[in-house]
């Protein structure tokens, strides 16, 4: 799910949707406005799920869209090789989350674990 927001009202360590990935915005510069435009605004950020970096350049006044990201819970039911399966806490559904060799080490069946969601893609939140 997303929602449209103005470039103006986004801040640092908030999400945005670049190139139909949501991304973590890491800095923002805005330009003052010129004789014969309006100011502009250049966004950095990062992906999400892919962690790469990714840029934009539009005026403040254009809309964009940002993903709603949501922090869950689970529990950890069965790890694989390259997934973990996990049971939300809140709705009992069952979702399977791609996971690396340093994550897998510190999963334990049975433990709770924080993951996050959005635009139907799932990523491990272990810090």
């Amino acid at each position: 799910m997303k929602e449209q927001v103005e470039i103006r009202t986004l801040k640092e360590g908030r999400y945005v949707i670049i190139d139909d990935e949501p991304c973590v915005i890491k800095a923002i510069a805005h330009s003052k406005p010129g004789k014969h435009g309006s100011a502009k605004a250049r966004i950095d950020a990062i992906g999400i799920f892919d962690n790469q970096k990714r840029s934009i350049v539009s005026p403040v006044t254009a809309k964009v869209y940002a993903p709603i990201v949501e922090r869950k819970t689970g529990q950890v039911l069965l790890v694989g090789t390259t997934t973990v399966q996990l049971m939300d806490l809140k709705d009992y559904s069952t979702v399977d989350v791609p996971i690396t060799a340093d994550v897998k080490e510190k999963l334990v069946e049975g433990k709770e674990v924080a993951y996050l969601a959005s635009m139907g893609k799932t990523k491990m939140d272990i810090r």
